[in-house]
């Protein structure tokens, strides 16, 4: 950390339990309250833990809206939050009163790759339905005909949002003999990846028979997978998502998987998380996670590791690297 050390340390509120290497980075270097017990705070809390704090490293398990950001004390003046989508901050608000909010972009880019294509696999080779099998000990044998599920290789897997992670999972994709087309405004060049291009939805939707959703969070993204879209894809085509919740309509996807117009789903992120429809516990053609895609040591060290850095650049009189502007909220 390049703050000069004979200054106090910055006071520093963790509002999770994190991964040992970072609290004890953050100890080393701040002031740290840590959360021992790991317990949400409460809403109407804010204001008394935040008050011998400079700044916040949050999670997006922490709900920080307007009213949250009025209840601030006035020390606090970064967020750093552990988690690249940041829906979870009013960041217009928390602007309009000087604080900074910053990010964790790029690393956890493969390990939510590496979920998707276990989602992608899970929901194909009907892989919750064997588990429960074998756990149950209900399996009789090996037949010919028993929990056939779905070939990958020479299918089209569809990639909605061509960023770092649609990218990665095109990557992943490709090496399992899957066709890659991605809808984007913009053609990307994966250099000796072969994928196809769509400006245009109507070419899109009907050529995929998977889809792997990698949208941002926003107004125009919220509902995003609706019953119109859904229409398009072909009869028995499977959705993954590992994106956020509320991209997905939920009554539209669990119509589909009901009526099997769907064949399966693959999901890691809910509306309304930790709760979530119970209709998907219930299907057979669902395999669900609960919300595992940056879950590796490696990768939450890292999270947290590029929190800090953040924490330490706004410290030391510079912009964070990761900062996020009010007009992106």
């Amino acid at each position: 950390m390049s703050v000069d050390h004979y200054l106090p340390k910055p006071r520093l509120l963790l509002t999770r339990k994190l991964p040992p290497p970072v609290e004890q980075r953050a100890a080393q270097d701040y002031q740290v309250t840590l959360n021992h017990d790991d317990q949400p705070i409460g809403a109407t809390d804010w204001l008394a833990r935040s008050h011998a704090a400079d700044a916040l490293l949050c999670t997006p398990a922490d709900k920080l809206d307007a009213a949250v950001i009025a209840q601030l004390a006035t020390s606090v003046r970064i967020i750093a939050t552990f988690s690249v989508g940041h829906e979870h901050i009013d960041v217009a608000a928390a602007t309009a009163r000087g604080i900074a909010v910053t990010n964790t972009p790029d690393v956890l880019t493969d390990a939510t790759a590496d979920i998707a294509m276990l989602l992608l696999l899970g929901a194909a080779r009907r892989a919750a339905e064997g588990d429960a099998l074998m756990r149950q000990r209900a399996w009789t044998g090996w037949a010919p005909t028993q929990m056939l599920g779905t070939h990958l290789c020479g299918k089209t897997l569809g990639i909605v949002g061509f960023g770092r992670i649609g990218q990665a999972v095109a990557r992943r994709a490709i090496a399992f003999g899957l066709q890659v087309h991605y809808l984007s405004r913009n053609w990307r060049d994966l250099a000796s990846v072969e994928t196809h291009y769509h400006e245009s939805e109507t070419t899109f939707w009907p050529a995929c028979q998977f889809i792997s959703l990698h949208l941002p969070l926003t107004p125009a993204t919220r509902h995003y997978l609706n019953a119109a879209r859904i229409a398009r894809l072909p009869r028995g085509a499977i959705v993954i998502n590992t994106a956020r919740g509320d991209i997905v309509d939920d009554d539209a996807l669990i119509d589909a998987l009901t009526t099997g117009h769907l064949g399966a789903a693959g999901l890691d992120v809910y509306t309304g998380e930790p709760n979530f429809r119970p209709e998907y516990a219930r299907l057979k053609n669902t395999f669900l996670l609960p919300h595992l895609g940056s879950a590796t040591h490696e990768t939450r060290c890292a999270m947290g590791f590029r929190a800090l850095d953040n924490l330490d650049q706004f410290f030391a009189d510079g912009i964070p690297q990761d900062l996020i502007p009010a007009h992106k909220a």
